[in-house]
Order: C-alpha cells, then structure tokens, then sequence
C-alpha cells in the first residue's frame, strides 16, 4: 500500500469517527466489555481504529492483536551428585518455581576417607527450597540411586514416587532408620504419568541389571526433558518385556528439549550382552562343579542374576542358602513382590550347611567388590562365623570390578586361592554382563529422542566426554553438548542452553551415627595418623611462673617402637623441656605460641633423625 493510500485510509477513519463520535464510544465500548468482536472487515476496521484512539487518550500502549507464539519458559537442571563420580546420583529439574528431584544415591568411600562408612550428597539446596519441591522420582532400586534417601528425608519430608521393587528396597532402608511411619511413599508402574507441580512426568520401562527400572519423560513449560536413568537395550530379558523403545520414539516425535543419558559404558563398542548369556555360562559351570560347594558372589540388588543361580540349583538338585544382611534383605522384598520365584524347599538357611553334603549346596553372598566387612571377605581371611572355605569350594565371583576396587578384589581372590579353593573370576567365563549400555544402544537413544541438547550423566570425565564425543558424531552440535560437574546449574531454552552459578553441593561423609560430623580436616588428620604416627608431649607447669614441675613425658602411637628408639624419644623430652623452661624465663606465658614452639622444634629434630612427619600434640596443664 502506497503511502497516499495510507492517508487517504487513515483520513477516511478519522471523518467516519467525527461523524459518529457521540454514539461509536458507547456501542463499542459496550461490545468490547461484553467481549464481542465486529462481525466483518469493515467493522473491524472501525473498531481498531476506536481502541487505537481510546488507548491513546488514556495514556495506553498502542493495541496489537495477541500471537500465539508466546516465547516458552527456560528449564534449569542442577546436579548434586552423579557427575565425574560413579555413584551418589541426584539431578534437580526446576521449572518456574516448581523443583522434581531425580533420585537421591550414596556412594561408597575412596581408599583415603578412612574410617568413612558411605558419603552421600550435599542437601543444603533441597533444604533451602524446600517448599519448591514438588516430589522425588526414583529410578531403580540400587544404592547409587536410593541410599541417600534416609538421610535426605530426616531433614525434609517429600513425596516419593518408583516401581513396586525400588519402593520395596526403599521401604527395608526406611525401617532401618525409623522413618517409614512419616515417610510419603507412592507405587507407580512404568507407562504411568504423575503430576507434579507445573511439570508431569512418564514413567518408561527400561531394561537393566534390577527389575522394574524405569526411564523419565518430563513435561515442562519449557519442553520435555528426557531422563534414561541407568539402562540397556535387551531384547530376552530374565524378567519383564523388554526395553520400551516405542515409548521413547514417540517422546521423540513429539519434541525433546534436552536429553540426559547415562555414560557408564560409554567407552565400549558395540552391545551389551543378554542377560541370558550368564545362564548358560552358569550351567557349563554347575556341571563342572560335580562334587564341589558352590559358593557365588553378586551384588545383592543383581535379582534377576538370583533367579538365575536359584533355576540352576533346582536343575541340578541342589539347596541354595543366603549370606550378607544385603543380600538377605533384597531377596526377602523381591520374593515378596514376586519378582523372586523360588521352588518349595530349595531355600535352606545359612545355620543348616552342615547337615548337607558340599555338593548339594549353593551359597549366595555379597563381597563381588571385595568390601572389607562383606561376606566373601570375611571367608577368604577366615572371620566368617559360619562359614570356613577351603580345597572342596567351587568359588564364582558374578561381577566386574568396579572402577578403583580392582586391588581389593584381587586381594580376595589371592587368599582364596591360598587356601586351596578353585575361583572362576575371569571374564572369559561369561559369569556377569553389565546393566549399562554400550554405545550402540546409547545411539538407538539418541536417534528415538532427537534432542535439542544433550547432557551425559552418570559417570567419570572420561565417560561423559566419551558420550559427547558419541552424540556430536551423530550429527549434534557441540554448542548443544553440556559436560557439567556436582554443583553445576544449567539453564535450557528452546532458544539457548547457558551455564548458571553453581548451587551449593559436594561430599558428606557418615562415619558410624555421625552425619557430616567428619570433614577433610577430619580426614587429613586420620590419613597422617595413619601414615607417620602420633607423639604427645604432656607436661605441668607452675601456675605463677610456667616453670616445669613434672614431666615432660612422651608417649608415642604409630611412630617407632619405643624399645628400640629410646634414645630419639629422650632426645625428644630434652628438647621439649628445654622449650618449656625457656618460654617460662622469656614470660611467655600464652599456651597457643608455647605449643606451635614445641610443635615446629621437635617437627624439625624428627625430620632431621627420622625422615618422617609424625603428628605432633603437646598437653600442658597448669598446677
């Protein structure tokens, strides 16, 4: 339209509203508060024009006709735990004001937290937003996924929602805690969708090495978010129906804002074995067992490799018995929930060994990790109350070592082996397959999904870097490719994926009772304990002139053996003496700079002897 049309047309509306002016106002104005629009063009024109000029006298912005494409929301995804670590998974999804927690693991302690029982994430954000969270989905049953839960609900009480298994194990840890009576626990199956908050969640079937594992396709303001929790692709599982890819495909179809996929096994080509292969592995095995105890190691949580074991006992006549307070307790839930199916009178307890003959039974127990206090160990260096190994046991351990526990579990297998027992470890005899997928299947995902962006989870850097490698040669760009740390915060958006302040996270450590009571101080201490020693110096002074009255007398822990080292330790009490009576003819009565003397100049006579760095802690008192 030419600019003169545009007057011509804006000059027609102005004479048409000069000669309507004293009844246009009224009848629009009743049409429009009665929420009716002008039947044809011409009306429309008119009525446009009136709000134009109404707008304009009341100091209004100008009327435009609403889009339908309002700008979507950002999705924020936080992580407290599950990133550059194996274990201790928990992502937070949050999405306008509204937060859903994705499971709540532990993990087990490294070689240096001495004395550390289990180390579980950082809470201090739940606690702090609280009253955002709408609810926690888990997505199976293993430690890595629940076993923060207890100590995450004594400090905030939200609604839980898992399959039947996850919340049966989940249930066991609960009772052990005295929390089950408070605790909101709600049994959801997989093709179920709940609402929470502004977001809903689907719960997918997926397959891995627990029963009723489940992904997550969470709807947002912002999009859906797509959760693969711990998975694999196997077409003849033990138990359920396969992998539901098609429900992963339609999420898929539908759109995916972001996808966040486990990397465990993101460094391995090709396909992760059927579960089925172990059954005949196990088979070739108990034939070849004929007049030998069997005894197999697993992880307590590994039902569906149970089942297995029990299957293979019934076919060859033997009586299967259980060890470890774990694996007692997992088999207890499973059997009751029916993912356990065990034939009439194959199930002997662990106390009636003895009235059986070593080639009719089979032992089940935990230890596959080489755990300091779990069953197998306490076997293999003789402490277990009930059990004695030795030539006549058929020894299988149904796992791999996880990352970092290789020399303990080769430590266990070497004390078996010393006392005269036959030990199947190696890979070669197909006696485990991992629940994680290879990369192959880590493709299918990617394919079915088609996310915007992705973010790896679950795993070590070498994992996660790994599957960024695998999703940008599928064709993602790598501006879409978030690798994050514990703390990290991300903002997603249909139109961006951006980095936020880091949220507070890290490690807390339950050592016995005790609840982040230990801290790397804590630990410092204990590991120089360990390694050099204690010496404590105690010595009483003369409450008006410092002066010695007795002592100083040295005890030492860890640091030499007194008998053969009496000259140094004298060495020692002249030096510390010598310190303290100096300090008392200078006046330097204040404790703190007489103690960091006798610290630093015995620190140094040490050295200077001994080449070690024992710690040194004087006790002083005043009488």
């Amino acid at each position: 339209m030419s600019t003169q049309t545009k007057k011509t047309s804006n000059k027609s509306k102005q004479n048409w509203y000069s000669k309507n002016k004293k009844n246009t106002p009224n009848q629009f104005s009743k049409a429009s508060n009665q929420g009716r629009r002008p039947n044809n063009s011409k009306e429309f024109a008119n009525f446009e024009s009136f709000q134009r000029s109404q707008n304009a006298q009341k100091g209004k912005k100008p009327y435009y006709k609403k889009s339908n494409s309002a700008k979507k929301p950002s999705v924020k995804i936080s992580f407290l735990g599950g990133l550059n670590e194996i274990g201790k998974n928990i992502t937070l999804i949050e999405c306008q004001n509204d937060i859903i927690i994705v499971d709540c693991g532990m993990a087990f302690p490294d070689g240096d937290m001495l004395g550390v029982d289990l180390v579980i994430p950082d809470f201090t954000y739940i606690e702090q937003n609280e009253d955002r969270v709408k609810g926690l989905v888990l997505t199976h049953g293993h430690e890595d996924h629940i076993g923060g839960l207890p100590f995450l609900l004594s400090k905030v009480n939200i609604p839980i929602f898992g399959t039947p298994l996850t919340l049966g194990l989940v249930e066991n840890k609960l009772r052990e805690h005295s929390l089950i009576s408070s605790a909101k626990l709600n049994v959801v199956n997989a093709g179920d969708v709940i609402r929470l908050g502004c977001m809903s969640v689907k719960f997918i079937h997926v397959n891995h090495s627990v029963p009723d594992a489940v992904a997550f396709a969470i709807k947002t303001p912002a999009g859906t978010i797509v959760h693969t929790g711990d998975f694999k692709i196997d077409c003849t599982p033990i138990t359920g129906d396969m992998i539901d890819l098609s429900s992963f495909a339609q999420v898929g179809d539908e759109g995916v804002l972001a996808l966040l996929a486990e990397s465990t096994n993101a460094e391995r080509p090709g396909y992760t074995p059927t579960e089925r292969l172990v059954s005949g592995s196990f088979d070739n095995l108990f034939r070849s067992a004929e007049k030998y105890r069997i005894i197999i190691a697993t992880f307590a949580s590994n039902v569906n490799r149970v089942q297995q074991i029990i299957d293979c006992a019934e076919k060859y006549g033997r009586k299967v018995a259980f060890s470890g307070r774990s694996m007692v307790n997992y088999m207890e839930v499973a059997k009751k929930l029916g993912y356990l199916h065990v034939p009439e009178n194959i199930l002997i307890d662990i106390d009636m060994l003895d009235k059986y003959l070593p080639e009719e039974i089979v032992l089940v127990t935990t230890g596959s990790q080489g755990e300091p206090m779990s069953a197998l160990s306490r076997m293999a260096y003789s402490d277990h109350r009930k059990v004695v190994v030795g030539e006549g046991d058929f020894i299988i351990i149904s796992a791999n070592p996880i990352p970092g526990n290789e020399k303990t579990v080769g430590n266990v297998v070497d004390e078996l082996l010393k006392r005269g027992c036959k030990v199947i470890y190696e890979s070669m005899y197909e006696v485990h397959v991992s629940g994680h997928a290879c990369q192959e299947e880590l493709k299918i995902i990617h394919r079915l999904v088609k996310p915007k962006y992705f973010i790896p989870v679950h795993g070590e850097q070498k994992h996660l870097r790994k599957h960024a490698e695998l999703a940008e040669f599928l064709g993602m760009n790598k501006k879409n490719i978030y690798i994050g740390d514990v703390g990290s915060t991300v903002e997603v958006n249909e139109s961006y994926m951006k980095e936020l302040a880091p949220v507070p996270s890290g490690k807390v450590f339950v050592d016995g009772l005790g609840v982040g009571d230990v801290g790397s101080i804590v630990l410092r201490d204990r590991k120089h304990l360990g390694q050099d020693g204690l010496i404590i110096i105690v010595a009483s002074l003369d409450v008006y002139d410092g002066h010695v009255i007795s002592g100083p007398d040295i005890v030492s822990r860890g640091f030499v053996y007194v008998r053969e080292s009496e000259g140094l330790l004298d060495e020692v009490k002249q030096l510390a003496l010598s310190i303290l009576e100096d300090c008392a003819n200078k006046n330097v009565h204040e404790w703190g700079i007489i103690k960091n003397r006798i610290k630093e100049e015995i620190a140094k006579l040490i050295a200077q002897r001994t080449r070690r760095a024992p710690m040194i802690l004087p006790i002083l008192q005043e009488v």
